[in-house]
């Protein structure tokens, strides 16, 4: 496993527990302790080479979204008892400006004590937007997930070629580069709304087709990237074009409406001494050649 790899593990092991314990009121050390234990069995049981495996035991630990979402909601709830304090405050100020004798230095003085909290509640609130901001985007920049599909991302892919190609594998692997046909037009008609949908409704497609030993990644865009393990040139063929049948198959419904969806795809395979981007390079060309020669068809190029 990579040193980023056991570093977000342990990260992760010790933001989720500190989180357990704060919200705890009765926190023991038991329990503390039973945590740790179960997190050494997850950890244990990895796979260094299976990104599957190291993913599983990230997600083992806590779901980062989530939990920037309950410290959103948390701050929020915070933000707003305070602000709620300061009204009632506010209140019973103006209540005792009623009174026949009007103390004016005393009102002035309570309505700067409550100008004063309000900025200080205000300052807190941006920096805690500024924190969970820069949280997200150090999760998204960490993640080896595509937030959108939920599969992995061009990070995992990389990640997980490297492995692939320094390990010299004995068999043959196959590299598919799937392309969505008219992507543009279904944004620019339907909304990027729909654009969405397709996105999820063809990698929940793809998840459902492939074997438990193939990968899917979002390349980028309405780009997906599979390979597939241990198939002859011929089945990675039959496969592909399996795929893209099952796509044009499935039309989906906007305002009763049919919305046509097809792809392209471009087929590889691991030759010689591949790097990462002579590889994903052939994929992309045989891709411009299905989508130059009439799209909703399989290319391959393997030299």
């Amino acid at each position: 496993m990579h040193k980023n790899d056991l570093k977000a593990l342990v990260e992760g092991i010790y933001e989720n527990l500190l989180e357990r314990i704060d919200t705890n009121e009765n926190a023991t050390k038991e329990q503390v302790i039973r945590y740790l234990k179960d997190a050494i069995d997850v950890v244990s049981v990895i796979n260094d080479k299976d990104i599957d495996s190291i993913e599983h035991a990230k997600q083992a630990f806590s779901n980062s979204y989530r939990e920037l979402v309950n410290q959103s909601l948390s701050s929020y709830e915070y933000t707003n008892g305070q602000f709620e304090i300061l009204t009632k405050l506010q209140e019973e100020t103006l209540q005792e400006c009623h009174s026949t004798e009007i103390d004016l230095s005393l009102v002035t003085a309570k309505f700067s004590e409550i100008q004063s909290h309000m900025t200080q509640e205000i300052k807190r609130a941006n920096q805690v937007i500024t924190e969970l901001t820069n949280k997200v985007k150090t999760l998204e920049q960490t993640s080896n997930l595509d937030p959108l599909t939920n599969v992995f991302n061009r990070r995992a892919l990389n990640s997980h070629l490297s492995n692939t190609l320094s390990n010299k594998i004995s068999y043959d692997m196959h590299v598919l580069m799937l392309d969505v046909d008219n992507f543009k037009f279904i944004n620019d008609n339907y909304g990027h709304i729909t654009g969405d949908k397709i996105l999820i409704f063809i990698a929940n497609l793809l998840k459902k087709t492939l074997r438990d030993g193939d990968k899917l990644f979002r390349y980028g865009g309405e780009e997906f990237t599979i390979i597939l393990n241990r198939n002859t040139d011929s089945q990675s063929e039959a496969v592909a074009q399996r795929i893209l049948n099952l796509i044009s198959a499935n039309n989906l419904i906007y305002l009763g409406e049919k919305i046509e969806v097809t792809a392209s795809i471009g087929m590889t395979k691991i030759i010689g001494n591949d790097t990462i981007e002579t590889l994903l390079s052939r994929a992309d060309k045989a891709l411009y050649i299905s989508k130059s020669n009439g799209k909703n068809m399989v290319s391959k190029v393997y030299n």
